[in-house]
């Protein structure tokens, strides 16, 4: 796979946008910078890898907008080392910026043929750099992945119509979840366990998700 001049020029324009709008975490528009968009998405849409775009890849989902990926990223406010659990691993675009992060991604993906591409391609990814190594797993996101919890921060990249439990009993205290939270236009929410034990809520502005199913049972494509 090719990353050349033009692509990294086409990226860093991005990331100045990216910027503009209002990321301000270094870190997350560093992580950005360097991780070729345009390998997560099929040839067909190689000329919109690096706009503000969401094209399909598969199985009636959508890789999410550049400003939403570093949105919530900033919103996790991961720090290396961390153990991030992500439901949704769609393309595998998120888990590849949060890996460049320096975070042990550990994430989730419901649509088989899904899975097999992003497993597909982390696997040539990380010949060329270690750091892309995320842990994938194919089932029922609402169930998370309890084998490796706790997470220090858990991410959701589908609209939820409601808090998922499960996915709350596997975080750490101290830790925090971020999720596009109801139907529709859904708010951008995370909860953050206190070390009470207690949940404390903010949300940060509207934005627009494919749902998250509501048949748990994980599908083949």
């Amino acid at each position: 796979m090719e990353d050349n001049y033009r692509h990294r020029g086409l990226r860093k324009k991005l990331i100045t946008q990216l910027a503009d709008l209002g990321i301000r975490d270094k870190n997350v528009l560093d992580a950005m910078n360097a991780v070729p968009r345009h390998f997560f998405l099929d040839s067909a849409f190689l000329e919109y890898a690096y706009e503000n775009l969401a094209p399909q890849i598969g199985a009636e989902q959508k890789i999410s907008h550049p400003y939403t990926v570093a949105f919530q990223s900033e919103l996790l406010a991961v720090t290396p080392g961390m153990k991030v659990l992500e439901i949704g691993t769609g393309s595998g675009y998120q888990a590849a910026v949060l890996c460049q992060l320096g975070a042990k991604v550990y994430s989730i993906e419901r649509h088989l043929i899904l899975h097999q591409k992003s497993a597909k391609l982390f696997e040539v990814l990380k010949r060329q750099d270690r750091r892309f190594n995320p842990h994938l797993v194919y089932g029922d996101g609402f169930k998370g992945i309890p084998a490796f919890a706790p997470y220090d921060r858990i991410i959701i990249t589908c609209a939820v119509p409601d808090v998922p439990s499960e996915l709350l009993s596997q975080m750490k205290p101290g830790g925090l979840l971020v999720m596009p939270f109801g139907e529709g236009v859904s708010q951008m929410t995370v909860i953050r366990e206190k070390e009470d034990g207690e949940f404390e809520i903010s949300q940060h502005g509207e934005f627009s998700f494919v749902p998250m199913l509501e048949n748990r049972d994980a599908k083949s494509g």
